[in-house]
């Protein structure tokens, strides 16, 4: 991409080794950050409307709908040179590690919700949405955002260069070798 290259470019050279080197998590970090936005856009337009008996559901929902943007979106950006299976059974398993960091995403708000009780009427309005912001839309995240990044590597896109990069056209920064400690063991 031509904007994350200019962009880079614009960094100074210690902060850009690091950043070509940790290149595929931070592409991660980026999906991960637009993936973040639509699950909050789409829970509270749930919460707010038609689910809003119904945090824990709407969480879950807005969940899913970003998770079908964030395998796009990294299959063909963050880990596209990333590979070794068939189409169809890459699919599964980034949607099964999905549907499993779908519920880490859900264990803080449950916790929040209905261990620790922080709903009304034992707590005010206010403290229950600061409550399960925090907890799932903060703590449900981060918890699952570690947990996916793990097992795309691991099980989902296991082989580093398994995929040809695609070719760039003008003067783009120079692509970043695909070493054999990309792949996680």
């Amino acid at each position: 991409m031509f904007v994350v290259d200019s962009a880079v470019r614009r960094v100074p050279e210690p902060i850009r080794s690091l950043i070509i080197k940790h290149h595929e998590g931070l592409k991660f970090l980026i999906v991960g950050g637009t993936c973040f936005l639509i699950t909050v856009a789409i829970n509270y337009t749930l919460k707010l409307t038609i689910l809003h008996e119904k945090p824990v559901t709407a969480l879950t929902v807005a969940t899913i709908i970003a998770t079908i943007v964030s395998y796009i979106l990294n299959r063909e950006w963050s880990f596209r040179t990333r590979g070794g299976r068939e189409r169809h059974h890459e699919a599964l398993l980034f949607f099964l590690v999905s549907g499993l960091g779908v519920g880490v995403n859900d264990i803080p708000l449950l916790i929040s919700r209905y261990l620790l009780e922080l709903r009304t009427p034992a707590v005010s309005l206010l403290t229950q949405e600061i409550s399960d912001f925090v907890s799932g839309m903060i703590l449900g995240t981060l918890l699952a955002m570690v947990f996916r990044l793990w097992a795309f590597r691991k099980f989902v896109f296991p082989r580093a260069g398994a995929r040809p990069r695609p070719e760039r056209r003008g003067a783009g920064l120079a692509p970043v070798p695909d070493r054999a400690d990309d792949e996680v063991a």
